[in-house]
């Protein structure tokens, strides 16, 4: 073959477009202009985001650092860097735009921080700190901190912030929305606040951003010049900054591609605007629009549902997800009786999964409301299943490590006053409130920080010999370490800091049962320290980050909140209290009418998509919500299911499609199980029934329980001793080894030494 005709020869598909449906492959190869990508459930919406940018870099069409992607979460971004390196074959060096909005606007901020007043080693509060300043600013005000708490300055300030709107910009009608109509008022003091500290808020850092690219147009356009391409991932949940803030940097190569789906947008009550992803051909006229709607998660049946489900909604641009896979099982949709019989059979259900190969990690629970997983978690205890609840405390929330954060965030920036308080007197050294209250006062009298007011009190009267003594030592301390920044490590000036200051003696001398796990915390705080270069970038990771690290070790099933699972999926997912009131939230309907109720929809999407192999879905005709039995209905979503997809059923006496309705019971801290619906049931069904007979007795010991699920022994009862062999129903067979009162120590045969109560083993 001649050179000329080889030339006319198509060249091959770079390796990294190869497994890429078609509608993929369009979403990656349309490079130039405004794009958006419809990605619906587990259609391959991250493997479209990543090959897009390992194609324009393998394309040369940009350098990496002329590439902003953005996303909401820190897993995400390293989830993303990670696959891009993956594809074009080699790590990824010199992408400093890909993170978080959070941490892109405060890497900008940071470089042109003079020009919005402040200085390029500023704080950045968390939500902690932002209260504890509102707190602040309200006692300055002279309010009634107990009528307008600090709490609610912060979530309302952080409401405007999530708007775009800074406080002169806050419209009329808006004002009145907090302290009588002084919301605006103390919105402003907090801000100019916030200026004399030297710290911006998680708000400030993109409603900053919007104010530099607005009042300087060279700013904005030098990141015109740097951004060729700019990506954005989950679309559908950013917020009004972020859409004003992503608008501005666009209007340069107008290279925007935005992945979301409007369907699975389900963060309204944090500032989430679905608009922003529906009115995206308005905002960029000449957009190519690509919908992926191939998924390869779930089975047909499970598609179909929810597919069914989500056309109800009106505010959407429209997608039916579809599978080549199997049809599977129909999504199945139970009714109880009450919330502790679905509790008992939701149960019943995972421990039969369990035997039949499926592992625990792979079966999820997924609620509506956070007080729903209490009757699951008493019945998992009571059968000894294994079960981890996400969503949690985190680990930078903790006290010894805010802590220890206040300290080393008062070393790297003088100025900060909240950590400065936090720790002026921790450990204790006579430095009170009145202490703190005389040099606020000072400190605003003179325009002066904390630490500065400090400086000027230890030299005057204005504090006590004693307590003058012990801020001129505090002083000292905090100097002598900030000499240190320069000349030591950043991992060893935290712990000489730690230990000179007395905070780590502080808990070694502590004989609480927790003290051993705080001092531990602190040595892992340390460590994760490592993996930094500087201090100021461990700093600006804990402000930015504070991801939860949720115990992963052992098979175990997962409890958590729809909105907690969005990004998730497991083998087979249980979906309890589709009820109204319950869900669709009766506080959402009330307050967002029909958005709040697509949004609730979008959620119940969201839930049923979240399996692969099996969707279970349940209600229960009488709930205890505050202590009190009350009548349901069914949710109408349930109503709204395709019925091609699902199979109903529910127990004798109980219509599957609504049931009957009963009066509100009131229950006491004995007798709510025993005056449920359910045990009222199992009480006439009792002679006639020998199923109905063992719910009976199940629930009787439910009633004798006592608050930490510990079985009353029935004196009645087989009388246990060392050397009996014994059958467990979960562990099997085994020998006592020990006996205090009714708990039995066992060695099992294949399962090791465990401890349980007597009324839970037969003598084998």
């Amino acid at each position: 073959m001649n050179e000329s005709a080889s030339a006319r020869l198509p060249s091959p598909a770079p390796s990294y477009l190869s497994g890429l449906n078609p509608e993929q492959r369009a979403a990656v190869e349309a490079t130039e202009g405004p794009v958006l990508v419809l990605a619906g459930a587990g259609t391959g919406k991250t493997r479209v985001l990543t090959t897009r940018i390992a194609h324009l870099l393998r394309q040369r069409r940009a350098f990496p650092s002329q590439i902003l992607a953005v996303t909401f979460t820190n897993k995400a971004a390293r989830e993303m860097q990670h696959r891009i390196g993956a594809l074009i074959g080699e790590a990824v060096e010199g992408m400093p735009w890909l993170g978080t909005f959070h941490s892109v606007a405060a890497r900008i901020l940071r470089r042109h921080a003079e020009a919005v007043g402040l200085k390029p080693n500023f704080s950045i509060l968390d939500t902690d700190d932002q209260v504890r300043l509102c707190k602040q600013v309200i006692q300055a005000a002279d309010l009634d901190e107990k009528r307008w708490p600090g709490r609610g300055l912060a979530s309302q300030i952080d409401k405007w912030k999530n708007r775009g709107l800074a406080p002169h910009e806050v419209p009329t009608q808006d004002a009145d929305s907090f302290a009588d109509g002084r919301g605006v008022e103390l919105y402003a003091a907090y801000q100019a606040r916030l200026l004399t500290l030297n710290a911006a808020d998680f708000g400030d850092l993109l409603l900053l951003n919007l104010k530099l690219f607005r009042e300087r147009p060279d700013i904005l356009g030098e990141f015109h010049r740097r951004f060729r391409y700019i990506l954005v991932d989950e679309y559908q949940d950013t917020n009004v900054a972020q859409y004003l803030w992503l608008r501005l940097l666009a209007q340069g190569s107008r290279n925007i591609a935005c992945v979301g789906d409007d369907d699975q947008s389900i963060y309204g009550w944090r500032g989430a605007e679905v608009g922003n992803i529906l009115r995206f051909e308005a905002d960029f006229p000449g957009a190519t629009v690509i919908r992926l709607e191939r998924n390869y998660r779930s089975t047909g049946h499970i598609l179909g549902a929810a597919s069914g489900l989500i056309a109800a909604n009106r505010s959407r641009l429209g997608k039916t997800l579809w599978t080549e896979d199997a049809a599977g099982e129909p999504v199945r949709v139970t009714a109880f009786w009450d919330g502790e019989e679905e509790a008992r059979a939701v149960a019943d259900a995972i421990e039969q999964l369990n035997r039949e190969g499926e592992k625990l990690s792979e079966i999820a629970i997924l609620v509506r409301a956070s007080f729903q997983t209490r009757s699951f978690e008493e019945r998992f205890i009571l059968i000894g299943l294994p079960y981890r609840v996400l969503g949690g405390p985190r680990f930078y929330e903790r006290q010894e490590i805010r802590d220890a954060l206040a300290y080393l965030r008062v070393v790297h920036q003088p100025d900060d006053d909240l950590a400065f308080e936090r720790i002026i007197n921790t450990p204790r050294r006579g430095l009170g409130d009145t202490t703190i209250q005389t040099l606020s006062r000072l400190a605003r009298a003179r325009g002066l920080s904390l630490l500065g007011a400090a400086v000027e009190a230890v030299e005057t009267d204005e504090i006590k010999a004693r307590a003058r003594s012990a801020l001129r030592a505090l002083m000292a301390d905090l100097a002598r370490w900030r000499g240190q920044l320069e000349t030591a490590s950043h991992t060893d000036l935290a712990r000489t800091i730690l230990d000179e200051s007395g905070y780590t003696a502080m808990w070694q001398a502590d004989r609480s049962a927790d003290a051993p796990g705080r001092l531990e915390n602190l040595k892992e705080l340390v460590q994760a320290m490592g993996e930094f270069p500087t201090l100021a970038a461990f700093l600006d990771h804990v402000s930015l980050v504070m991801e939860n690290e949720a115990d992963q070790t052992g098979d175990q099933v997962t409890l958590m909140t729809l909105h907690g699972a969005k990004g998730l999926e497991f083998g087979n997912v249980f979906l309890p209290g589709w009820e109204e009131g319950l869900f669709p939230s009766q506080r959402t309907l009330d307050e967002s009418g029909i958005a709040g109720l697509e949004e609730e929809r979008r959620l119940a999407y969201v839930g049923i998509t979240r399996a692969r192999r099996r969707s279970f879905i349940s209600y229960a005709a009488n709930r205890r919500i505050y202590n009190q039995w009350q009548s349901a209905v069914p949710s109408r979503f349930v109503e709204e299911l395709p019925p091609e997809h699902v199979e109903r059923s529910a127990p004798p006496g109980l219509d599957p499609r609504g049931p009957t309705r009963f009066d509100v019971v009131e229950a006491d801290d004995f007798g709510s199980r025993a005056t449920s619906p359910g045990w009222r049931r199992a009480q006439s069904a009792f002679a006639a029934d020998p199923r109905a007979r063992r719910s009976t007795a199940e629930t009787q010991r439910l009633v004798d329980a006592q608050p930490a699920l510990l079985a009353v022994s029935d004196p009645a009862a087989q009388k246990f001793g060392r050397g009996d062999r014994v059958f467990h129903q979960k562990f099997g067979y085994g020998r006592i080894t020990g006996v205090e009162g009714n708990r039995l120590e066992i060695a099992f045969e294949h399962s090791g030494s465990k401890k349980v109560l007597d009324s839970f083993v037969t003598k084998g």
